[in-house]
């Protein structure tokens, strides 16, 4: 397959055209989004929803990101990511495999129909975890385009995917928010630096490689300036696949943590990297038939089991 979004290959970063809509669906008043939230998407390349779940149902996923991060001993290791430095948990990957209280949330139909839509397609996970950032420990998560990993490292061919961050404790201003440049999906940003074999090892816990350069991010900021969407538990936030994004450090005592899932289109699946020896295994990518999902509408369950 073509490459039309190299990066990784040059001496110097390039800001290369967007050749891939960002809103691929057509709007019409049966769709699960306003007319003014698809244009507001389109033109920011992300979207926050507020109180998508309420108190009642997003007590649930709390209740298991708490047991988990207290109790991760039933979980695959290898999904299990540490901070830099110390043992405090970071993330927990391919969690909706390893829940079924997860892989009812990603289901859900306030989200997955919501991708759906953006995506015209219909989808399936390509990536899902639960993301902890500790009071005093969560380190910060430097600036990146997911796109740009995903399409070097994994093999995703477009820009026909995007993610969803369910906030499942109070982000505040203070606490490492997530933080992006809006409009910045317009642009690819190429990086620098051949990706280094199982670079995923690393990555997870304080990215090298694919990551821009300086010059570049102080170029996207000016031009576009930077937004860190907070809200309570239960809140949504959407963002496109190559919007540039990143977050600070949590030095308050006040804990951070999201449930995040990316949905790619089935059209979209994954093909042999674009600039990588070999593909990042499945946990963080997911690979082979894709197995779409099926909207799942009403409240989240109380008995769901882990």
């Amino acid at each position: 397959m073509t490459n039309v979004y190299p990066s990784r290959l040059t001496s110097e970063a390039q800001m290369l055209p967007r050749l891939d809509p960002v809103v691929h669906g057509d709007w019409s008043e049966r769709s699960p989004l306003t007319r003014q939230q698809a244009e507001q998407f389109d033109r920011d390349g992300f979207l926050m929803l507020e109180d998508v779940f309420s108190p009642e149902e997003v007590a649930y996923p709390q209740k298991q990101a708490t047991a988990l991060l207290s109790s991760p001993k039933g979980l695959n290791p290898e999904t299990i990511i540490t901070e830099p430095g110390s043992d405090e948990i970071r993330s927990i990957f391919e969690i909706h495999a390893q829940s079924s209280v997860i892989e009812r949330l990603a289901a859900d139909a306030r989200l997955a129909g919501v991708a759906q839509f953006l995506l015209n397609d219909r989808v399936y996970i390509h990536q899902s975890r639960l993301n902890y950032k500790p009071g005093f420990e969560g380190k910060e998560f430097y600036w990146h385009s997911d796109f740009e990993t995903w399409h070097v490292e994994d093999g995703m061919p477009r820009m026909r995917a995007l993610s969803m961050s369910v906030l499942l404790a109070e982000n505040t201003p203070d606490n490492g928010p997530l933080m992006l440049m809006p409009g910045s999906h317009r642009v690819f940003l190429t990086c620098i630096g051949k990706t280094p074999e199982d670079h995923y090892r690393t990555s997870l816990k304080k990215q090298e490689y694919g990551v821009p350069d300086r010059h570049s991010l102080t170029e996207l900021a000016q031009r576009h300036g930077i937004v860190a969407p907070t809200g309570k538990p239960g809140t949504v936030v959407i963002f496109d696949c190559n919007t540039m994004h990143g977050s600070n450090g949590n030095i308050t005592p006040f804990p951070r943590a999201n449930a995040f899932f990316v949905y790619n289109a089935v059209s979209n699946r994954l093909q042999a990297p674009f600039g990588a020896e070999k593909p990042r295994l499945s946990f963080v990518a997911a690979r082979g038939e894709p197995k779409p999902l099926e909207p799942r509408p009403g409240q989240l369950m109380e008995d769901a089991l882990v």
